[in-house]
């Protein structure tokens, strides 16, 4: 009995949603293609902004990324459903119904139907279906890889797919795409360690091997990279080196915002990880960095004097030996004042984690810019040492004898 009542009462709620827009004339609706697509693209634009944020994309990329997306976007809203509104009344459906639901649910469950089955427990759960927000991602993943196929130099659309796939959980073809990406790219640390994190995934998360060596090649150029010190200790701790793990996880909990998730998480792996480390053992004393500096002096050979005006500027600067090839000092003057004397610091780092301390050896230029741009053009006259370690303290002297072509 209690049964029949409650069947009744959702028979009787599904008429009161059902019937009324039944009984009015209303047109059908248009279709929701072009919705499901923006949904998709926003959900992914919100994905680019926390990476952005976090520090795991830069900006060029996250620009790059962008107009992908928007591009992607436009040629989905361009596929519009051609389905004609309609006015005709519903009235009849909704008698129809309210005569046939009863009569055909209730002649079915006689036939059919098992008062028994209503006290049994553990009925498998149906299999979730894919959504179609999914289904139709990974339809534009695919168009993605197409596409690619055609153009395998587009090392942004590798950066994409790569990044796609590991949302989809296809940790292979994730890594496989960044391996692309990392070809084009060169040693860019961000790449580096998303080649690097996805490799371990597809090998039940092991980091030995090829994505131990990528992880430190990316830390060697980028020191207090948060997903570097992450992976890094991680693999330290995966080759039982207890006190180097603790090391690189210890330097990042400093990093994380203080009292945050991330830093909770953190302190319980360093506890944990502490009991791995045998009584007795010494821990390496974390050593503040002692502020670099490089003396140099710059001059002109007497050759090139002509080529350069008074008023021109000379810039002094040092570079990494690999990777990006933004300044870790650099210093503005004037020709008027060579030959010169400056001293590269730490304090004239453009960013925290390019500056010189940061490195063991660099490179170091002197340039004349006709423009007065940072970016070095044709005509500009440059000299250069190739490498210098930090740890040498002698005075350094650039000879500025050729010019860029």
């Amino acid at each position: 009995m209690l049964f029949l009542l409650i069947v009744s009462v959702l028979v009787l709620s599904a008429f009161v949603i059902v019937l009324p827009p039944l009984w009015r004339k209303q047109p059908l609706a248009d279709s929701d293609l072009d919705q499901r697509n923006v949904a998709i693209a926003q959900q992914r634009l919100a994905e680019l902004k926390e990476q952005l944020e976090a520090g795991a994309l830069s900006q060029a990329l996250y620009d790059e990324q962008l107009a992908e997306l928007e591009l992607a976007l436009s040629d989905d809203l361009d596929i519009v459903s051609q389905v004609k509104a309609t006015s005709s009344s519903g009235r009849w459906m909704a008698a129809v119904l309210i005569l046939a639901i009863p009569v055909l649910a209730g002649s079915l469950y006689w036939t059919l139907g098992d008062y028994q089955s209503l006290t049994q427990q553990g009925q498998t759960a149906a299999t979730p279906q894919p959504t179609p927000e999914l289904e139709q991602m990974k339809a534009m993943v695919t168009g993605l890889a197409e596409r690619l196929k055609q153009q395998p130099d587009d090392a942004v659309g590798w950066t994409m797919l790569g990044r796609s796939y590991k949302y989809l959980e296809q940790y292979a073809k994730a890594a496989d795409a960044f391996g692309h990406a990392y070809k084009l790219i060169g040693d860019q640390p961000e790449i580096m360690l998303l080649y690097a994190d996805m490799l371990a995934f597809a090998n039940d998360e092991q980091m030995a091997g090829k994505p131990e060596q990528l992880v430190f090649k990316a830390l060697a150029l980028e020191p207090d990279n948060m997903t570097g010190l992450w992976l890094g200790g991680m693999a330290k701790a995966q080759t039982g080196e207890f006190v180097a793990a603790m090391a690189l996880w210890k330097k990042l909990e400093a990093l994380l915002p203080p009292g945050s998730e991330s830093q909770q998480e953190i302190q319980g792996l360093l506890a944990k990880l502490a009991t791995q480390i045998p009584e007795g053992t010494v821990m390496p004393e974390a050593k503040p960095a002692s502020a670099a500096s490089i003396e140099i002096q710059v001059s002109l050979t007497p050759e090139l004097q002509k080529l350069a005006n008074p008023d021109d500027t000379v810039f002094v600067y040092a570079q990494a030996l690999s990777g990006a090839k933004m300044p870790l000092a650099i210093v503005r003057k004037q020709v008027s004042e060579l030959p010169l004397m400056v001293s590269l610091t730490d304090a004239m780092a453009m960013m925290p984690a390019m500056k010189l301390s940061n490195f063991e050896q660099v490179k170091l230029l002197a340039r004349i810019s006709k423009s007065g741009d940072a970016m070095q053009h044709p005509g500009d006259l440059i000299g250069m040492i190739e490498q210098v370690a930090l740890t040498d303290k002698s005075l350094k002297h650039i000879i500025i004898n050729s010019q860029i072509k």
